[in-house]
């Protein structure tokens, strides 16, 4: 009896964090619609998103942890990590990551911004100043060739991926390696309602001050809302509660091999639904791409 209730809460686990994988690979897929459809550009999602998604988390935080939610403020130390961790972390990923959905589709530059995985490979070897090892050179060099695959389709003389899209394809994985390193502790001390919610609220007014979103002439209409709260309310608000809520049941490693549903979702649903050509040559690249990221998450939790 008391085996099948841990199967069955690790079972709850693993659907609680494939769905918050899910949710944030269909907010890249909302975020495609809006730039084809709509005309919305990647700064003013990025500042709809990040306040309306920052201010859903601190509420959310105020009625789950009450007072305790602005502890994170009474430390001059916790407030200068806060703000660099909004700025540096939250601030350059989400608009790197949008800028690169715009200037390519959700799929691929969801996958792009996986490649995070390996710059922390790269940042540890350093930091243990070390050679990577046979394993990890390995997933190295396939993660290059996924990305000289999409980028080039094999053929080195031609770019098949826009400049553009690559550059901030890449810089998405800068991004995100920077919202690792600069989040570990804050999390492990305050939780994500406070740390994830305050920094992107922070991070949403800054870029309200120099977006200025009003200025913007949008035709408002129920699509457009609702893809706007697939962005901001279901792609980040849900996504992590459930991604977070499922990880605390299955574990960190379990929760990070799950996580790569993110970039299998968002390819997956711009090839069915947004209709985004995808040649076998971006198919192999992704391929590439996503096992060196398991392999990555594997080792390190091996």
């Amino acid at each position: 009896m008391e085996e099948n209730k841990v199967t069955e809460k690790k079972s709850v686990g693993i659907l609680y964090t494939l769905s918050g994988g899910i949710c944030w690979g269909l907010s890249g897929c909302f975020g495609q619609y809006l730039f084809q459809s709509k005309g919305i550009t990647a700064d003013w999602l990025v500042t709809m998103r990040l306040v309306i998604a920052g201010s859903i988390l601190v509420l959310l935080g105020l009625f789950i942890q009450k007072k305790a939610l602005c502890h994170i403020w009474q430390k001059p130390r916790n407030r200068k990590r806060l703000v660099l961790f909004a700025l540096a972390g939250v601030l350059v990923s989400q608009f790197t990551y949008f800028s690169a959905v715009q200037y390519s589709n959700a799929g691929t530059a969801t996958v792009l911004q996986s490649l995070s995985s390996v710059m922390i490979l790269v940042i540890v070897c350093l930091r243990e100043k070390r050679l990577p090892r046979r394993l990890e050179t390995g997933a190295m060099i396939c993660a290059l060739l996924g990305v000289f695959l999409l980028s080039t389709h094999g053929d080195i003389h031609s770019m098949t991926l826009t400049q553009m899209a690559l550059i901030f394809g890449l810089a998405s994985a800068v991004g995100a390696v920077a919202y690792t390193v600069l989040s570990g502790n804050l999390l492990r001390e305050y939780g994500v309602y406070a740390v994830v919610g305050f920094a992107m609220l922070v991070a949403g007014v800054v870029m309200l001050v120099f977006v200025r979103p009003w200025r913007f002439t949008i035709a408002w209409d129920m699509q457009l809302v609702l893809a706007l709260g697939g962005v901001a309310i279901l792609g980040t608000a849900v996504a992590y509660s459930l991604f977070l809520k499922g990880v605390s049941i299955v574990g960190p490693f379990l929760g990070s091999l799950l996580g790569t549903v993110e970039p299998i979702t968002a390819v997956i649903i711009s090839l069915v639904f947004l209709k985004e050509p995808f040649a076998w040559m971006d198919m192999i690249g992704f391929a590439l791409i996503l096992g060196t990221v398991c392999v990555l998450s594997l080792k390190s939790n091996g």
